[in-house]
């Protein structure tokens, strides 16, 4: 009678199991971090595992499906064409933000001299009410 070596086989199988688990889920964390598509053919193709085997995974089948869900939120959220400032229209408000800039730095300058002169004729207004030094 043979030896019962089932435990190797068991043993390699969850190895294989383990391996081929730790490649999928570093496939689906390159894809996620590259941008791309997150998807169970995209996840399958760069782990070299099929696709039925990923939705056999509780874990993994809720990660991708997280992600997936998450950027199809995410691009649904953009402003549509029909709503988005055009070329002219930014190029409108700049000019009218450098108008306005133009305009402040035109009326800074106007309130300095104001300044200048008030704070001239108030010190001129103290020299002559103060008695000169030596003259009482």
């Amino acid at each position: 009678m043979r030896a019962d070596n089932s435990r190797h086989i068991v043993a390699a199988a969850r190895n294989r199991h383990e391996h081929t688990r730790a490649k999928a889920i570093q496939a689906l964390r390159e894809i996620d971090a590259a941008g791309t598509a997150v998807t169970f053919d995209a996840v399958a193709r760069a782990a070299d595992v099929t696709r039925s085997w990923l939705y056999t995974q509780p874990d993994l089948r809720a990660e991708i499906e997280r992600l997936r869900a998450a950027r199809r939120r995410a691009s649904a959220d953009p402003v549509p064409a029909r709503q988005r400032a055009s070329d002219a229209s930014h190029l409108r408000r700049l000019e009218a933000a450098n108008e306005r800039n133009r305009r402040l730095t035109e009326e800074n300058r106007q309130l300095r001299e104001q300044l200048a002169r008030a704070l001239g004729e108030l010190r001129a207004a103290r020299c002559q009410s103060q008695p000169a030094p030596g003259r009482r």
